[in-house]
């Protein structure tokens, strides 16, 4: 593509160059240049895109986009400035992959927790219906035939990589597309999400996170929004497969913010809860194991017993959001999908058992934030019926706020807490165990609340207070991922791979 055609009709304060120049690719970061691409000078956390400019013209960079005043120019080179960078990397960015989301059905799900698993419930009940389709989530990507684990080190990366996620999906002969839209991803401030056509918004919930880069929970849930918002500048005649894709809101009726999201959008809202009968689609008569949930789905007049593989309340509000999406986007009736639900799979990572032979259970989750701490505690401690012995940590240089909330839910329904680190990042590890501490009011330190840093250390201390079969040790916060964050590198971590060593060892 040609530069001129990439950067038309946007906002910019002064060009310096040729405007002719072919493109071959845009990146933010100066290491991934090679001929013939534009630099995005961005300004980051840690550094800032202006100072590797002179980096990216070595590497071969032919544009640069700058937000800031730059001194020195280099002949052949064009110059750009502008006054809101990431909004222009979004637009030229869907411009050179020549906007694929035009050309797909999109669903966007956004919310504090069950994100993941929702756009995992989408995919799958997609295909079981023979539709063809592709996503990205914070653990796997699929754009062809095969799922591979999520290489970015966020849920919602930067938008030449949303962009080109995308273009692949459609490449690969796909007809829908699954994302995960963070709050960092749909605020105003990143705009990795602003020029994707999206069809559907999904609301899981939103509670207390990330407030160390909105500021408040009020902009944590205005960014949120921000998907509700984008479905009002959809095109409005999208056709994929001769569906008519008008624009719909997806909603769990059982958070407080529901009204306020069904607010932000002129386009049609539906709900769905746990709790509420009055809602669109209705989960009645919940029997909750620890191999899954037997409950009624209930729709209008329709009502049919079925079951979900998978334990947990919340996984019940993710399959509903999920399936009243798939309902929405190919207008079926929720009777279609029903025959699939037993045999949905959960995300890797998610209530994953680790089994080797031990007496007691071992549950690795993502459970990072209090919303998901008071959704999966209460639930392990009624299904446990002897120890309850819960190891997690909270992420550095991130909310926190949270820390002493996550303390104080775990020691509620924890026999014994062990502390233990997640990402701290440039934090001092036990500044943040101790932040967590604070809020374990109803333990005892050194008998039943425990700070150990080395989180392999951490698990093997859990594992000599689980003694009986009703014992369970919960390891949270990790999941899916694969490494660690310290102040000098990430190190590699599998916590499910390293649960299981670690019980074998004994």
């Amino acid at each position: 593509m040609l530069l001129q055609s990439l950067i038309k009709g946007l906002k910019i304060k002064n060009i310096k160059g040729e405007r002719t120049i072919p493109i071959r690719g845009i990146t933010y970061d100066s290491r991934k240049i090679k001929n013939n691409f534009i630099f995005t000078a961005l300004p980051g956390f840690h550094t800032d895109g202006h100072q590797h400019i002179e980096q990216a013209v070595k590497n071969g960079a032919s544009v640069i986009i700058h937000e800031k005043e730059i001194d020195t120019f280099i002949h052949g080179i064009t110059y750009i400035q502008v006054e809101k960078i990431r909004s222009v990397l979004s637009a030229v960015s869907a411009a050179f992959f020549n906007h694929p989301s035009h050309n797909l059905g999109v669903i966007g799900v956004t919310g504090t927790d069950g994100k993941s698993t929702t756009v995992w419930f989408i995919d799958q009940l997609l295909n079981a219906l023979g539709e063809k389709s592709g996503f990205l989530s914070t653990v796997q990507i699929k754009t062809g035939g095969t799922i591979i684990n999520n290489p970015f080190r966020q849920s919602t990366p930067e938008a030449p990589e949303i962009q080109e996620v995308l273009y692949q999906i459609r490449e690969s002969g796909n007809d829908f597309a699954v994302l995960e839209a963070t709050s960092h991803g749909l605020s105003d401030r990143t705009a990795r999400l602003a020029d994707v056509d999206f069809d559907i918004a999904v609301l899981t919930n939103v509670t207390h996170e990330h407030l160390e880069f909105h500021g408040s929970f009020e902009q944590y849930r205005s960014d949120k929004a921000n998907l509700f918002r984008l479905l009002d500048k959809k095109n409005p005649r999208k056709t994929i497969k001769n569906l008519r894709l008008p624009g719909y809101g997806i909603i769990n009726s059982d958070d407080p913010s529901c009204a306020y999201f069904s607010s932000m959008t002129q386009k049609k809202t539906f709900t769905y809860s746990i709790k509420n009968k009055a809602a669109d689609l209705f989960a009645d008569s919940l029997l909750l194991s620890p191999s899954g949930t037997t409950f009624t789905i209930i729709e209008g007049l329709y009502k049919k017993d079925t079951r979900l593989n998978i334990p947990g309340a919340f996984n019940i509000e993710n399959l509903l959001a999920a399936s009243l999406a798939v309902c929405k986007l190919l207008n079926v009736h929720i009777s279609d999908l029903v025959p699939f639900f037993q045999k949905l799979l959960p995300v890797r990572g998610r209530m994953t058992t680790i089994d080797e032979g031990q007496r007691f259970k071992v549950i690795v989750d993502y459970a990072h934030t209090p919303s998901s701490f008071k959704k999966i505690m209460p639930m392990m401690r009624h299904l446990t019926k002897g120890k309850l012995i819960s190891v997690f940590g909270s992420a550095g240089e991130r909310d926190k706020e949270k820390r002493p909330m996550q303390g104080s839910i775990a020691s509620t329904y924890s026999d014994i807490v062990i502390l233990t680190d997640e990402d701290p990042r440039l934090e001092e590890s036990l500044t943040i165990l101790e932040e967590i501490a604070q809020g374990c009011t109803k333990l005892e330190r050194g008998k039943t609340l425990f700070l150990e840093p080395d989180r392999t250390k951490a698990i093997a201390l859990a594992y000599t207070f689980a003694k009986e079969e009703s014992d369970t040790v919960l390891l949270l916060g990790k999941g899916h991922e694969t490494s660690i964050i310290y102040p000098d590198k990430p190190i590699k971590w599998d916590e499910i791979m390293i649960a299981g060593k670690l019980l074998r060892e004994r």
